[in-house]
């Protein structure tokens, strides 16, 4: 089983900043909405995919890192494509796609890592959810559910962060002792590189540690 990741964070809060540290052959982005992204920098990427390529990418599994950023447009526009469409069966449609979606990625062998980018929502209560489209995925399968990690992507007085404890609103989590501090940098690969470290998980690319 893989291990999945999700980083929840409103538009401009550094989510995709967070990928600036990574060199290309490390990580495979799946960028949904087709964003150029936000640093000069070349990475593997696939802009724009639609369900089938990204499973089909993550069944070869022949990265060790994967990124799916904005995952809620895949929910949003295929709802636009259904928009002509009556009745729930869309929605029930929806939910099983993204779903199986997360299946795929916990699917995935032993040292791979997927994370999972997301804009999050609020449920009546004011706690924060990850943003969904219809009550399937809330009510049935609680998405923040699937995951052992949920890091949330923040801007504080000091600049661009990941928070990695819960202040009781939120969903965010993490194995005890895997990040000491509740605030750390926005940094996607030092937080590949602590989870690694803390479940014994082979280096995002083969060399690396020998490297360091």
């Amino acid at each position: 089983m893989g291990t999945t990741v999700l980083i929840l964070g409103h538009s401009g809060s550094g989510k995709s900043t967070s990928l600036r540290n990574f060199e290309e052959g490390e990580v495979g982005i799946f960028n949904v909405a087709g964003k150029p992204l936000p640093f000069r920098k070349r990475l593997n990427k696939a802009d724009r995919p639609l369900y089938g390529t990204i499973m089909g990418s993550l069944q070869k599994n022949a990265m060790r890192a994967y990124v799916i950023d904005d995952a809620n447009y895949l929910m949003a526009f295929e709802n636009f494509r259904k928009a002509k469409e009556k009745g729930y069966d869309k929605f029930t449609d929806m939910a099983l796609h993204f779903e199986q979606l997360l299946e795929a990625a916990n699917s995935t062998n032993d040292d791979t890592i997927v994370y999972v980018l997301m804009h999050p929502d609020y449920d009546d209560a004011g706690r924060m959810k990850p943003k969904t489209i219809g009550k399937m995925l809330d009510n049935q399968l609680t998405v923040e559910g699937m995951f052992p990690i949920v890091l949330e992507a923040a801007r504080d007085e000091q600049g661009f962060c990941f928070v990695t404890k819960s202040d009781g609103t939120t969903p965010v989590k993490a194995p005890m002792g895997m990040f000491e501090e509740a605030r750390i940098d926005n940094d996607l690969k030092a937080v590949d590189s602590a989870i690694r470290e803390y479940w014994g998980m082979r280096p995002i690319v083969d060399g690396e540690a020998d490297a360091q």
